[in-house]
Parts: C-alpha cells; structure tokens; sequence
C-alpha cells in the first residue's frame, strides 16, 4: 500500500478562549475521525479491500506560553512555568468532558491566554476506535486478502509508556512539552484494560476509590449499596456492579445489565453520585502485582483519591487483632515499582487523607483524642511479595522491621500508596490488624470467621465516611504540591 492513506479532510487549528467550547470541538473531531476508522473496519470486514492504509489521527491540545512572568501557584496544577509550545494528544473527550474543561479553564485564566485544538501526528489504532473491551477476534471471510496492519493502525508500543508521570522523559530542543501526564495512547490502553479487569465501563468510575483485598468487604458493600439503593433517600443516584448492572436510586432491583457468565479478576463495584463524587470498590485479591496492575490503569481517570482497606499482621505485642493501623510511612519491599519509582524515594503522608481518616475512625467508635489510640496506632506498614514470609529464616526480616519501627505488615499498601505518589493521585491506608504472627496468633479458620463478621462492617464504614469527607473538600487541597515534581504537567 505504500506511504499513501486514506483519510478524512484535516481540520485546521482552532483557538479558543472558552473551554467548554473547545473541549465540544475535541469531542466532535475525536468522534468524527473514529467514525471513519469504524466504517472504514465495517467494510474491511465484509470484504472490501482499501486501496491505502486507512489512518486517522488523535487531537491535540496545544497551549503557547510567551514569559517567564509567575501566575496564582497556590493551585498544583493549571498553569506552566516556563516559555515554549505544550501539547497533550486527547482520547474519549466526551468521558473526560468535566476534566479537561476544568483544566483548560485554569490554563486559559491563569495566563489569559487562548488554548489551540488541531489535529496531532499520533495515529489512532483501530483497537482503540472500538468500544472498549471489543474483540478483534472475528472471522473474517475469505476474500479479505489485506493483513490487518496493512489496513489500519494497531497500537504503538513507544506510545504506551509512562515517561512523562515518572519524570524520565527528556524533550529535545525546539520540540514540544507535555501539557498532561498521559498520551492518548496511554489512556486508551487503560481504559480497554479496566474493562477486562473489573468487567465495568470506564465512565462508570467515581473520584473516590476504595481497594481491598477481601470479599467480605465487597459483600458489605453490595448490603449498603442496596439498602441506600432500595430506601431512595441518599446521596448516591445508582450501583454498578460487575457486567454493567444497574440498580437505580428508589428501586428494589437492577433496571439493565447482565451479570457476567464468571467474575472477572478484579470485581469493582460503583456507588455514583452527581459529578462523580461517588464511590468505587475494588476487590484487587492478593499482592502487590495486582495492586500495581490496577492503580496503573485507574490512575488514567485521574481520581482525587484512593485508600486501601485491608488486613494486616500486627507486629506489636500491643496490638490486638481488631485494631486499626493508620500508616503515616511504608517500607516498600514490593518490588513491583522499583523500576518505575526507585526505593529511596521517600512516600510522604498526605495530610488532608490523614485527617480524614482519622476523623473518620473517631466518628464511627465513638472514641477521641487519647481514647482513640486504644484501637488505632500510627505508624509504618511494610509491604512485601511474599505471603509465606514467615516460613523462612525470620531473624533477618523480623530485625528489619524492627528497625524500620513498623507495626504492620502486608502486601498492597506500600504498592498502591507509592503508586498514587508516582502517578499523582492523593492516596492513604487504614488497616485492620487481622492476626499477629510474631506473637503466635496466626490467622485460622475459626478466628478468620468470627473476626471477619465482626469487623469488616465498620471497618468499610470508616472507609467510606473519610472518602465522604474528602468528597466534600475542594479537590484542589487533595492534589497537594507534595506529589509534584521539578517539571510538572499543567494538568493534574
């Protein structure tokens, strides 16, 4: 087929002043173009050979930046700091529509100057034009002679990377900076991904997320939910569980939707309010591999905080199993991000999670000040990937926790605490001590099953309340200037 291509007319670049408007012209060209690709598959598939490679393109946002002169920086993000071109490729505007008129809002009033939509040079791959979770799996008559690489894109790898959040991208001279954290490319990946993982749509996804790594949380959840569902009077407007099924706020059962044939790896549950301020669970099973996996592609909705949930081997005598561990530091023994985010560096403690969280546990015990140290500490949880330590030489461990001063130990909440550091997105962890096997109370069945129903429910509880807490703060404060880094992205 050559060099030539079959495309649709190129837009000119357009300027704009208002973001409204000019996120509606990224929604109408990012939806025009995978039309084209969309018919363009539809007539491949019924045998109708393309003269050229069909290509369309992503938009693009560019934002110019003429002085060095400093705008209003209390905000973290919003504005940039240095003189040049900036540019973000723009995937699904219309699931972002709320996101990026805030951002190009800020951008535009902060330096008054307009923003540009153009069409970039980055290919949109036919996989990506498709709904997400579609199949290209089909079978394909025999008259189609035409590899399907030779008739469209398929996704380019040296565009799925995350170069840019983790600070190893370097732009030559004269070439353009990055305006947001991910490329089109990156984002779409995701989002297809988050519906094979959680078998939910992406647009179902709230700004709050809770992680944890039992079903017993998930099942206490699904009772609230349909209770708050089924009595009409709260705050949420519907729930979403797995295969898209939805129950509306008044009803008693869900009005759409299938229920998956088998649950998917990560069963994710959405409890939606207005605006996205609602919550989402997500059941992420065991490790840090799959806490990594998940907060990798959740990340791309730029939510404005998570928390993990879970179980903990208390590693104080003093700690009684049903206690709380808020972690104000970790020791990361993951490994699963030491390539991406290099061990030494430091995952503070966020204060506006911190105190929601406390807050949060004292409403819901009913205990305060020095009372509430009697069911929760303070300190460093350690994360490792090896649920079976403690069938190993335990001196060498045991003195490293020591050393470290942890009270806890895990396996996910080192991963997803240094996750949302690297990928900016406001994190905490409320732990509950589930067995302590320093001191021989190891977790057995019977104890497993008494603890479990005693606990679990205002455990969630407290989960959700701070969630509500932070829902109810300006998100400005969440984003905290602690996650950003030398160079930054004027979008959040």
């Amino acid at each position: 087929m050559g060099d030539t291509f079959t495309t649709p007319p190129l837009q000119e670049p357009k300027r704009f002043t208002s973001a409204a408007d000019a996120v509606q012209c990224l929604v109408e060209l990012y939806d025009r173009n995978t039309l084209f690709l969309r018919q363009a598959f539809a007539n491949y598939l019924e045998g109708e050979q393309p003269e050229h490679k069909v290509r369309v393109y992503y938009p693009e946002v560019r934002f110019r930046n003429t002085t060095y002169a400093r705008v209003d920086s209390r905000l973290s993000y919003g504005h940039v700091d240095q003189p040049g071109l900036y540019t973000t490729t723009i995937t699904q505007p219309a699931l972002f529509r709320g996101y990026l008129t805030h951002q190009l809002k800020l951008l535009i009033d902060n330096h008054d100057q307009p923003i540009e939509i153009a069409e970039s040079d980055v290919p949109i791959p036919l996989h990506f034009a498709l709904e997400s979770g579609s199949s290209l799996a089909v079978r394909r008559p025999q008259k189609i002679t035409t590899a399907l690489r030779d008739a469209f894109d398929v996704p380019d790898i040296a565009q799925v990377n995350d170069y840019i959040v983790n600070g190893t991208q370097e732009i030559e001279p004269g070439l353009p900076m990055p305006l947001a954290p991910f490329p089109a490319q990156r984002i779409d990946y995701s989002l297809h991904r988050l519906v094979h993982y959680t078998a939910t749509k992406p647009e179902h996804f709230q700004n709050y997320v809770l992680f944890t790594n039992y079903q017993f949380y998930i099942d206490e959840f699904c009772r609230i939910a349909r209770t708050m569902m089924s009595s009409g009077d709260s705050n949420y407007d519907s729930f979403v569980e797995p295969g898209n099924v939805i129950t509306q706020s008044g009803d008693d059962a869900p009005s759409e939707g299938s229920a998956p044939p088998r649950q998917p790896q990560m069963p994710t549950y959405h409890l939606k309010a207005r605006n996205g301020s609602g919550i989402t669970l997500v059941n992420i099973g065991v490790g840090p591999s799959n806490a990594k996996t998940i907060t990798d592609h959740i990340a791309v909705l730029r939510p404005h905080a998570w928390l993990m949930l879970g179980h903990c081997a208390g590693l104080r005598n003093s700690q009684e199993l049903g206690d709380y561990v808020l972690a104000h530091a970790y020791v990361r023994e993951d490994k699963v991000l030491d390539a991406d985010i290099p061990v030494w560096v430091p995952v503070p403690a966020l204060a506006e999670v911190q105190q929601a969280l406390e807050g949060a546990v004292a409403e819901v015990t009913g205990l305060n000040g020095y009372e509430l140290k009697r069911v929760m500490r303070t300190g460093t949880v350690a994360s490792i990937d090896n649920r079976n330590w403690e069938l190993q030489d335990q001196r060498e461990p045991v003195r490293r926790l020591s050393q470290s001063r942890a009270i806890a130990l895990d396996m996910e909440s080192a991963t997803i605490a240094a996750n949302g550091f690297r990928l900016r997105v406001p994190y905490g962890t409320l732990l509950c001590v589930s067995d302590k096997p320093l001191q021989g109370e190891l977790k057995l069945p019977g104890m497993a099953s008494e603890f479990y129903q005693n606990q679990v429910a205002q455990h969630l509880e407290i989960g959700m309340l701070a969630l509500s807490k932070m829902s109810e703060m300006k998100s400005e404060r969440l984003h905290s200037r602690k996650l950003r880094s030398f160079f930054e992205t004027a979008f959040q």
